[in-house]
Formats: C-alpha cells, sequence, structure tokens
C-alpha cells in the first residue's frame, strides 16, 4: 500500500475498499496490467456517480481525479474534493488554466484518471469524448495512456435516479493505447477529436467479463 495518501484521502479509501467490495461483488479484469508506478493517465467510460470512488480503490496508490467544476460549487464538496485529488475542469471547453493543472500533475509523476465523455452515460452505452481529452494527450506525448471499462455501474445507480442498486460492477484493464508520433501532434480540433475517439474505441474493446 502506497503511503503517499493524505489522511482524508486515506480513510475515503479504505472506507469505499471495504464498501465496494463487499456490497457491489467487484471484480478485476486483468488487474496485472494495471500500471502502478510513475506517471499516467487512466481513461474510463462513465456510467455513474459510483464511478470515481470503485476506480481509486482499485489501485495500491492514490490517483488524481479530473472532475467537472460544477461539483466543486457546494461547500463541502469544495473542501471534500481537493482532498481526494480531485482537479476541476470544464470539460466542454477546458481552459489553459486548468489543461496546464492537468499536466504539471503528471509531469510531478503523478497519476490521474480521466472519464473523456465528461458527463454521465445517459443510457449505460459508451458514448463520445469531449474534445479536451484529446489535447491534454497530446501534450503528454511520452505518458503511457491506459484504458479502463467500468461496467455495472449503471445498473446499481444511474443517472437520474437516486435508488442505489446492489448489483455486480466490473473494471477491466487494458494495455496501453499506442499513438503515432504524428497523433501527438495534434493542434487542430478534428486530430484532437480523432485522438478522442481512439480512446474510447479502446476503452469499448475490454472485455466486461471475465
Amino acid at each position: 500500500m502506497s503511503t503517499d495518501m493524505n489522511p482524508i484521502y486515506f480513510v475515503s479509501y479504505h472506507i469505499v475498499r471495504g464498501v465496494v467490495r463487499g456490497l457491489f461483488d467487484l471484480k478485476i479484469i486483468n488487474r496485472e496490467k494495471l500500471i502502478e508506478d510513475g506517471p499516467c493517465v487512466y481513461v474510463c467510460n462513465h456510467q455513474s456517480f459510483l464511478d470515481p470512488p470503485v476506480i481509486g480503490q482499485i489501485f495500491d496508490r492514490s490517483v488524481n481525479f479530473l472532475a467537472r467544476k460544477t461539483l466543486f460549487t457546494n461547500g463541502f464538496m469544495h473542501w471534500l474534493l481537493p482532498k481526494c485529488h480531485a482537479l476541476p475542469i470544464d470539460q466542454q471547453r477546458p481552459d489553459p488554466a486548468s489543461i496546464m493543472k492537468v499536466l504539471r500533475v503528471v509531469r510531478n509523476g503523478e497519476a490521474i484518471v480521466i472519464f473523456p465523455e465528461g458527463a454521465r452515460s445517459p443510457d449505460g452505452k459508451i458514448h463520445e469524448a469531449m474534445p479536451g481529452i484529446g489535447l491534454i494527450i497530446s501534450r503528454l506525448a511520452s505518458v503511457p495512456v491506459q484504458p479502463l471499462r467500468i461496467e455495472g455501474a449503471y445498473d446499481c445507480l444511474p443517472i437520474h435516479s437516486k435508488r442505489l442498486r446492489l448489483r455486480p460492477i466490473t473494471v477491466s484493464v487494458g494495455d496501453p493505447i499506442e499513438f503515432t508520433p504524428q497523433e501527438l501532434k495534434a493542434r487542430t480540433r478534428d486530430e484532437q477529436r480523432a485522438i478522442g475517439r481512439k480512446v474510447m474505441a479502446a476503452i469499448a474493446a475490454l472485455p466486461t467479463r471475465g
């Protein structure tokens, strides 16, 4: 277990780990592939509010999360989210300051989890990536981008529902996505969208059953 967790993250991590593994019968496919050292960008589909805590506890180290900035407007969440290593961003229109914060975290040797769709899936299926993901990846040429796929979280807590159901959740881990040097030079919106499509295709290709 990593020792780089602040007290709030540490306590939250262990509470969530017990709850997730006990109530949702969590299964991790290809856990041995998970990159646990050094900088990494993890990209994952987004099914539910459960996704960040579920994904966070599959690691043996602390990870950062890219979260939409509207979540930080509540006073308590404004205090709690940074303690849980969440970074605010407008994923529809990423501003330079937010992007620089992400780049700084990764270049400092840390890892970050990004949900490229930006918002929870309305139907549990995988949808298009927001344009910001292509911009971020194109600025981190030498950093591995590892796809993760979460399945079952939508059945537990779909969007617009306040009723939690206890259903199995699976997280699948893939090999790092390979980008060509040309792709990593992406500057136009079309080129950055192409990176986003490649990312979502890699996530969609991961198995949902072991």
